[in-house]
């Protein structure tokens, strides 16, 4: 990722990107990753306006390549250097990234964004899901990290202690932020005449076939249950193996306290209390992967959420239809 100085007054509320630029990611996507379910990703490129970031062009990343001297950074400074030759805008604004069934959120994701944030501050990432689009809907939502979750990867601590005082939860871990897609007017007027030109679609607005997704996202929330349980576990272990030192450390200082009152009785000088202060607790586990998972899981309940309530509008809607006996 090339640095780039940050020109922002005020934050970003609203993405604007261009009908072109939608287009070439969803091409891209449905190229690269749309068959073999691979993670395609590339730059996003536009300006900011006040507080909305318009995105007007993108580039795809390579693949994956065997070639030990390329370097990714050199690609993305000749990209834009080659774009600037030409007089299209150049600025690196953010990124983009495909994903399957909404389970974009994990430590790569965030490390990415992280960087791009800490050098472009309006940067973000849009993320593109194929298959909820090839149900009828375009998939295509921004992302950034709230201040608390920059605050707290800065600092790069994850325990209870600094999420609790930096207020990190899951829900605050990424901010979605409105996506507007921009048209020209000729090109509005050219898909009102494709629009009046192209077959009508029938009775396709009453399709259940959804249970598939419904399905699928049972159990990616199902995986997301079993992992959370391993997080929950971890912590409980760590928990009692904290109360097993306390309790063995409690005992050694009574032991050792009334050895001290023995030898004072005699005369004798006390021991020392120092080696006991030197036992190190267990290391605390990190809330990181507890957070991501948290949040996969919102995102899983409110992907059901919205498609259950669909598909009772259409049960109900399809069961008005149905001829009474």
């Amino acid at each position: 990722m090339a640095a780039v100085v940050s020109t922002l007054d005020q934050p970003v509320s609203q993405v604007q990107i261009d009908g072109l630029v939608a287009l070439k990611i969803v091409k891209h996507c449905e190229e690269e990753g749309g068959c073999t379910g691979e993670l395609v990703q590339g730059v996003l490129l536009g300006l900011v306006a006040k507080d909305t970031l318009e995105i007007t062009n993108c580039f795809p990343f390579p693949k994956h390549t065997d070639d030990e001297d390329f370097d990714e950074v050199q690609y993305q400074m000749e990209m834009m250097r080659n774009l600037r030759h030409v007089n299209i805008d150049h600025l690196h604004v953010g990124w983009y990234q495909s994903t399957h069934y909404g389970t974009f959120l994990n430590k790569e994701l965030l490390d990415s964004q992280f960087n791009y944030q800490h050098s472009i501050e309006e940067s973000v990432v849009l993320i593109y899901d194929p298959i909820k689009t090839a149900k009828g809907s375009l998939s295509l939502k921004a992302y950034r990290l709230t201040p608390q979750a920059m605050e707290t990867y800065r600092e790069q601590d994850f325990s209870p202690e600094c999420t609790k005082k930096n207020g990190l939860t899951y829900e605050k871990l990424f901010e979605e932020i409105p996506v507007n897609i921009r048209n020209s007017h000729l090109i509005n007027i050219m898909l009102c005449e494709l629009e009046e030109k192209s077959p009508p679609c029938g009775d396709t607005f009453l399709n259940l076939a959804t249970g598939n997704v419904l399905e699928k996202n049972m159990e990616l929330l199902m995986d997301c249950l079993d992992d959370i349980n391993q997080e929950t576990m971890k912590f409980l272990n760590y928990q009692r193996t904290l109360y097993k030192i306390n309790a063995n450390k409690h005992q050694q200082m009574y032991k050792r306290k009334q050895e001290n009152e023995a030898r004072a009785a005699k005369g004798l000088p006390p021991l020392p209390e120092e080696d006991l202060s030197k036992q190190k607790g267990p290391v605390v586990p990190s809330r990181l992967d507890s957070l991501l998972i948290s949040g996969q899981m919102k995102k899983h309940c409110d992907e059901i959420s919205r498609f259950a309530t669909q598909s009772f509008g259409k049960l109900f809607m399809a069961e008005a239809l149905q001829p009474k006996e």
